[in-house]
């Protein structure tokens, strides 16, 4: 790390917090793909089918960008101009949606409709054009021993603001007449995401020195060196296949409320309950996880998630009465805060500094394919042969996803090979 960095550690640890905090207040609470939008474009008349494709589109727009920014990013002497050049089209969106609530009164329920998917994929793909960058930039501003401890603090208050942020907008959606109620909750969602970026704005990174290696011919996105990439490191394809059973595993968490009201007839205060207490041990789990992390290896970290999302898988599947689903959440809440913080702190050991950004987009893009296909093949599945068996199936993935992890995939931190010590030197060029 450069040593002018090494002085900045604490600083821009508290701002990059201070912008997931409040990026968490605005697209987890106020203005939710999972509950604010989707109840909005219901106001509207939008059909389930629709309502499900931009859930998709969001997953496609954030995910796909990073592969073909890749090559760019790893070209940057800063990351950071990159980052707030993008990431203000996944914020300004949030006002435009504001003032789309106000104009439903006049306008035809269609043109709503269109102009909602719209402005849903600009903050899907303005993320996903900022992503790796802002991946790079923070395992830059991060030392090895902190990053495990930012991730899980940023996870962890991001969904406390949303937390708060929900019920904030439950009550406007509640007590204001349309269309002030949505118009409400989407300008003060802008409004946080502006601080949010203004946070992010005082991150301190001075430039380093990028070391020009030659590049395969017709190779202008990197694409032939990401898949050289995937040949030549058989560590890192057994990380991308545990994450990808990893991810398959965690699309049984989606279908843990509809069983639970399905099986045992609970009310909807209770699955609200039930709801709070994954909440809480998402939180809880991020914190300690993410410092465990650090000193005991995020390795370590993802399969002790896999192993938690089985047994919250089994439990589901076995489950004598309504009570142990208090478990099976907590469960699911303590394995999901590795889903993101160890996954991606562990991401972040991977491959050079100049080729890190390559291994960043490939980490996050070809592990879609699972995220994006196992919900839909597990909700059909349900429906064919019900939860049970398909929970039992979810909670075998999950041991399957943990064995590889510990038994075929070794720790990037800890590896020794020859491209790990030739590693560029880097200095500081300028502010």
């Amino acid at each position: 790390m450069l040593p002018e960095l090494r002085q900045k550690v604490r600083f821009n640890f508290i701002v990059n917090i201070g912008d997931g905090a409040f990026f968490g207040l605005a697209s987890i609470g106020l203005a939710s793909l999972v509950t604010v939008i989707p109840l909005f474009m219901d106001s509207l008349g939008a059909n389930k089918a629709l309502i499900g494709l931009v859930s998709a589109l969001y997953f496609v727009g954030w995910q796909t960008p990073q592969l073909f920014t890749a090559l760019h990013v790893s070209r940057l002497s800063r990351y950071k101009p990159m980052v707030m050049a993008m990431t203000i089209h996944e914020r300004w969106p949030y006002f435009g949606l504001a003032v789309l609530a106000l104009l439903v009164p006049v306008i035809h329920a269609n043109l709503a409709l269109g102009l909602t998917v719209l402005f849903v994929l600009i903050i899907a793909l303005g993320g996903g054009m900022a992503a790796t960058a802002w991946q790079s930039m923070i395992g830059k501003l991060m030392p090895l021993e902190w990053r495990g401890t930012f991730f899980g603090m940023q996870s962890a208050l991001g969904n406390l603001m949303g937390a708060g942020g929900a019920v904030l907008a439950g009550v406007l959606l509640e007590r204001l007449d349309s269309p002030w109620d949505y118009a409400l909750c989407f300008g003060l969602a802008g409004v946080a995401m502006m601080i949010s970026v203004w946070f992010l704005s005082m991150a301190h990174e001075p430039a380093h020195v990028v070391e020009e290696v030659p590049r395969l011919v017709g190779s202008r996105l990197g694409l032939r060196e990401m898949r050289a990439i995937v040949l030549r490191d058989a560590n890192f394809r057994w990380f991308l296949t545990a994450r990808s059973l990893t991810m398959s595993a965690y699309a049984a968490v989606g279908f843990y409320s509809i069983y639970t009201v399905e099986r045992f007839q609970v009310s909807e205060s209770t699955i609200g309950f039930m709801t709070g207490v994954l909440t809480l041990s998402h939180t809880v789990a991020s914190v300690v996880f993410g410092w465990w992390g650090d000193r005991a290896g995020h390795r370590l970290m993802c399969i002790l998630g896999a192993v938690l999302l089985a047994a919250s898988a089994g439990l589901a599947a076995f489950a004598p009465e309504a009570g142990w689903m208090y478990v099976v959440f907590a469960l699911a809440g303590m394995a999901s805060a590795t889903v993101w913080a160890a996954a991606i702190s562990l991401s972040l050991d991977f491959g050079t500094p100049q080729d890190k950004p390559l291994y960043i987009g490939l980490s996050n893009t070809l592990i879609a394919p699972a995220s994006m296909l196992a919900p839909i093949l597990v909700g059909a599945a349900a429906e064919q042969f019900g939860y049970n068996p398909l929970f039992a199936v979810c909670a075998g993935i999950g041991i399957a996803a943990a064995l590889v992890f510990w038994l075929l995939m070794r720790d990037p931190a800890q590896q020794d090979d020859e491209h790990l010590a030739a590693m560029p030197m880097h200095g500081v060029t300028g502010d």
